[in-house]
């Protein structure tokens, strides 16, 4: 894989497509009620990070696969995680609890650090961290509000 990851960009558009049905439906439903400033700016930045890196390699800075089957395992891996983010969207789409904050947080956080431990994509690794955390707080708090 070069330094354009195709398939990167491939699973960040099928991950963005229910968020945007969403929005599109219910415009206010995206509001943030939880009002801790310096973790939701993390949270954007770890997103944005995330899906740059996804989809732009920058050498020296990954490895690439590193193991028999590392593409396949990724496309799989991947697949799977959106394929779970999805059911979740179906499942809990006019629901507001704490199962639909978890699995539509953790399920993405999940995609982003599997990707990076598997490229072996050291800011991808650094940045779904720091995305996981904000992102599973923020979505948290927000149906506790």
């Amino acid at each position: 894989m070069g330094w354009f990851n195709y398939l990167g960009l491939i699973f960040i558009l099928a991950l963005m497509i229910p968020n945007i049905i969403f929005a599109v439906k219910f415009p206010k439903a995206f509001e943030n009620k939880y009002s801790n400033r310096i973790v939701l700016v993390l949270e954007q930045i770890g997103r944005y990070a995330c899906f740059f890196l996804m989809i732009f390699n920058i050498p020296y800075l990954y490895l690439g696969f590193y193991f028999d089957y590392g593409l396949l395992v990724y496309i799989i891996f991947n697949a799977v995680c959106l394929l779970i983010y999805i059911i979740g969207w179906i499942i809990c789409w006019n629901k507001k609890e704490t199962l639909r904050a978890y699995l539509l947080s953790i399920t993405p956080s999940l995609m982003f650090l599997g990707s990076g431990i598997m490229l072996a994509n050291f800011p991808l690794i650094g940045f779904s961290i720091l995305f996981s955390i904000c992102h599973i707080t923020v979505s948290v708090k927000n149906i506790n509000k």
